[in-house]
């Protein structure tokens, strides 16, 4: 029975190593809350990966030049319960993104932000963020 035991426990820890590791991270670890970002672009790739989905846009600047930004949303189910589904967050959709900006500043190859809440062309607003550990609050409180 101990020699059962013993194989069973190696062939679990072997199972578990060979598994991807998906870690999740507070808020606060990845983004800074006191650098607020405000994007207006186009979808240019949505993509529904847990734990976190991620929006690529293309962000046109207040000096007209263009940046490329990948945001962090909320988890697909999230998304897909606040109303963001894959009808809406097409390429090429107009946008508006409140959010916060990476703590790494390095936008190689693309600025990283968090997504807060996004606007679209028609005025719906629709809170996009995640709710874990340290992130602002969601909602519409402050709009």
């Amino acid at each position: 029975m101990k020699r059962f035991l013993t194989v069973l426990a190696l062939l679990g820890a072997a199972v578990a190593l060979q598994s991807p590791v998906q870690s999740h991270h507070a808020f606060s670890s990845e983004f800074d809350i006191d650098k607020p970002i405000q994007l207006q672009g186009v979808i240019t790739r949505m993509e529904w990966v847990n734990p976190h989905a991620w929006l690529h846009m293309t962000a046109t600047l207040e000096d007209g030049t263009e940046e490329e930004w990948m945001l962090e949303g909320g988890t697909p189910n999230t998304l897909l319960r606040q109303g963001l589904t894959h009808q809406i967050l097409l390429p090429g959709t107009e946008i508006k993104v409140r959010g916060y900006q990476s703590k790494d500043p390095d936008c190689i190859p693309k600025c990283r932000g968090s997504g807060r809440d996004i606007t679209f062309a028609d005025g719906r607003s629709i809170f996009m963020g995640s709710s874990g550990v340290g992130a602002p609050p969601g909602g519409d409180e402050d709009q």
